[in-house]
């Protein structure tokens, strides 16, 4: 059973990379973590104290940081983020402001659906050249579709019946 703290943890780790495995995070991730969980206020925690109490956490050599590392550096970012309470109440605010939290995804382009480019992206009413393109269902054949592809296999290029000659001689 794990804690909603680690699921949030596990969820920041793998955002944006899809080869990680959700028991370690990156720099990148847990500036994303601090800021989505509005653990940075601008006032008390800023961007800079959050880089430097990762660099501090992390290990010398190393780009990431494990579940226990990540608590020791939310304990580092408690004192500063919630002064006037005693070390065991600020970290436990600091563990209501991430748990069960995911990744907010913010800044990405809305796609618009206007009858404008719904005409200008319908591959069905294209012509010439440019109908070569696409296949049946609309889907773009990538090069063959821009570039004459020539085959050049075989003794005299372009041969219709390759490879039929052991049949023929039978």
């Amino acid at each position: 059973e794990i804690s909603a703290l680690e699921e949030a943890f596990r969820k920041f780790a793998v955002h944006g990379d899809t080869r990680a495995t959700g028991k370690e995070m990156h720099g990148k991730n847990w500036s994303k973590l601090c800021k989505d969980c509005h653990v940075i206020d601008g006032k008390n925690v800023t961007t800079t104290d959050v880089d430097i109490v990762f660099s501090k956490i992390k290990g010398k050599s190393l780009r990431t940081i494990t579940f226990d590392q990540f608590k020791e550096a939310l304990q580092e970012l408690a004192k500063k983020r919630f002064k006037g309470k005693s070390e065991e109440e600020a970290l436990q605010e600091m563990y209501k402001l991430i748990e069960g939290k995911g990744p907010v995804i913010s800044g990405v382009t809305k796609t618009v659906s206007s009858p404008t480019v719904s005409r200008l992206t319908d591959t069905s009413k294209f012509t010439g050249s440019h109908k070569e393109r696409f296949d049946a269902s609309g889907k773009g054949k990538g090069r063959a579709g821009r570039e004459d592809l020539v085959d050049n296999s075989g003794y005299v290029s372009g041969y219709k019946h390759a490879g039929t000659y052991d049949h023929k001689v039978q």
